[in-house]
């Protein structure tokens, strides 16, 4: 029951997140930061981007995401570098716009610039 309730929770934040990935691309010239981002967000988004270039799945996956989504934040133990956080969320947005190839280059590479340009 705990292993539902668990995915149910994951299942949810997983939508909310892709939510606001829609809303924080149609706001992608603005300086504010779209208005449903929060720490919890950005965690599971960095949890989840891990998870995916560490190619987890099935009970794996679920395992490493509860024990990145629980622990405590980077941020108190090392200050992230801005550069290392700016790769980590463009790979997360190409691979959930599943990029490949020379589309997955172009579109890392104006990322990385901080150009409002996307694919």
């Amino acid at each position: 029951m705990r292993h539902i309730t668990w995915f149910v929770a994951v299942s949810v934040a997983l939508a909310l997140l892709s939510g606001s990935a829609v809303f924080a691309q149609a706001a992608a010239g603005s300086a504010a930061p779209a208005a449903g981002t929060n720490s919890q967000q950005d965690k599971m988004k960095s949890c989840n981007a891990d998870a995916t270039s560490k190619g987890l799945k099935g009970d794996d996956r679920k395992s490493y995401m509860k024990d990145c989504l629980s622990a405590k934040p980077a941020a108190a133990a090392k200050p992230a570098n801005s550069q290392q956080e700016k790769m980590k969320t463009c790979n997360a947005d190409a691979t959930s716009k599943g990029l490949k190839g020379d589309d997955r280059k172009t579109y890392m590479s104006n990322c990385l610039k901080g150009s409002s340009a996307s694919q």
